[in-house]
């Protein structure tokens, strides 16, 4: 498997980055490695609106793995089946995620391509990029057990506008969004511990 690409975003750390692709407006550039740099590679892509990444949990490639996981959202004390899970302690530390094509763009580190709604790491290593086909890849039928279950599941976030107007414009709705998913892990319940997360080079 080769690197072919990275993806800078506005998290540093794993900690407060989006629990799945497409549930914040966050964005982050794609840079290629200089292999693949070529501008064929990227022919035809801006007829799709969204991508398939797939790519290497980078922080968790030497960890050892389980047969079965403990989800956060079933509040991390019910074990399920690792291959029923998106748990990044995986017997191959490979992840999939949907992105939003916004553009591809010129630079001077090649063509980039701009996206929203990664659940990655800054930094994170891409394997391969392939495009989302609605025909094919969305099947509004499909059953996702816990996922599901929980896919409603907001915090509200109230935040004062003298705080917030700190952080650039863009990066304002993505951060409450993040936020209303609720970062914390549900199986710690102590109500006076402080939480904090890297964003957009702010500590939140």
């Amino acid at each position: 498997m080769k690197v072919i690409a990275r993806i800078h975003s506005d998290f540093p750390t794993k900690f407060g980055i989006p629990r799945q692709s497409g549930l914040s407006t966050n964005e982050a550039v794609i840079v290629f490695e200089p292999e693949y740099r070529q501008e064929e590679c990227l022919r035809g892509i801006e007829e799709y609106s969204h991508l398939w990444l797939i790519w290497e949990f980078s922080e968790t490639k030497d960890k050892p793995w389980s047969p079965t996981v403990r989800p956060p959202r079933l509040g991390g004390n019910k074990r399920i089946g690792v291959f029923a899970t998106r748990s990044p302690f995986r017997p191959n530390p490979v992840g999939l995620s949907c992105v939003k094509l916004l553009r591809k763009e010129k630079t001077a580190q090649g063509t980039v391509l701009l996206v929203s709604g990664a659940d990655m790491m800054d930094n994170t290593p891409i394997y391969d990029i392939k495009p989302y086909i609605p025909y094919a890849d969305c099947h509004p039928e499909a059953q996702g057990s816990f996922a599901q279950e929980n896919k409603d599941y907001t915090l509200q976030v109230e935040c004062g506008e003298k705080l917030l107007s700190i952080l650039p414009e863009n990066k304002r709705k993505p951060l409450m969004e993040v936020l209303a998913q609720d970062p914390r892990p549900s199986y710690i319940d102590d109500p006076d511990r402080v939480y904090g997360f890297g964003y957009a080079g702010f500590e939140i």
